[in-house]
């Protein structure tokens, strides 16, 4: 139960970096310049945590099949369900610009921005709980991954919401939900997969990341490339050296 409560701790910690980042791009007049190099460099620093972390323990854990299957899968449920919400005006909850629609252009987008806050953010959380299970090495990589990259989103998406004409009470209940929303995904995901054999334990890592990379592919990068333009893969392969060296550490 130790085990579990720290996990939900950790979640919690990363999750918070959405509510901070959400409080400057609230209080603050951000540039969009400046948002969309920090959102580049959390793409590189989760891509990164992607690939060395949680893509090599699942495949060293359980195996290529189990990887291979539940990285396809996390990437396609995540686009369904990504689908689903843009068509009801989630589609540009992490843009600062604006692109996202207010409620009165689009009735229901505010809950649609909502449940997209939710999507993007449980496999990180279940990932966090999942990678500490034993002592898992992945952890403090995952964790630190996850809390860089969530600031920028939570800058970029806050900066959007008050473009919309959203109010500071709205954006600070929805990520301060979100946050708590991370530690409990992650306390579940620690309780719920300690004693799963290899392979599941491995496919429900897969999962996971392979819903953080079509995240990072929907939602991260077009607000990165738009305002960045051709610095966007520098900035992007900085984010991800940075990740590597957070892991040798």
């Amino acid at each position: 139960m130790y085990d579990a409560l720290a996990a939900g701790a950790w979640g919690l910690l990363a999750g918070s970096a959405l509510l901070a980042g959400a409080a400057i791009g609230t209080f603050f007049a951000v540039p969009r310049q400046l948002i969309a190099l920090i959102m580049a460099f959390g793409s590189g620093v989760l891509i990164a945590a992607v690939s060395y972390d949680l893509i090599a323990e699942a495949r060293d854990t359980g195996g290529m099949l189990p990887t291979v299957l539940g990285t396809a899968a996390g990437a396609a449920v995540y686009s369904a369900g990504n689908a689903l919400l843009a068509r009801r005006g989630g589609r540009h909850r992490k843009r600062s610009g604006g692109h996202q629609p207010s409620e009165e252009q689009q009735p229901g987008s505010g809950s649609a921005i909502a449940m997209g806050a939710v999507l993007d953010g449980v496999p990180e959380s279940v990932v966090i709980g999942a990678s500490l299970l034993g002592g898992g090495s992945v952890g403090l990589a995952t964790i630190g991954a996850v809390f860089i990259s969530n600031i920028p989103e939570g800058m970029a998406s806050a900066a959007g919401m008050r473009t919309a004409g959203r109010g500071r009470r709205y954006v600070f209940a929805l990520w301060g939900g979100i946050a708590l929303l991370s530690g409990v995904a992650a306390l579940l995901g620690n309780a719920l997969l300690g004693d799963a054999p290899p392979e599941a334990l491995a496919a429900v890592t897969a999962f996971a990341a392979g819903a953080i990379l079509a995240m990072i592919a929907d939602t991260m990068l077009p607000e990165a490339q738009e305002n960045a333009h051709l610095v966007t893969g520098l900035v992007t392969v900085a984010g991800f050296l940075t990740a590597l060296g957070l892991g040798e550490l």
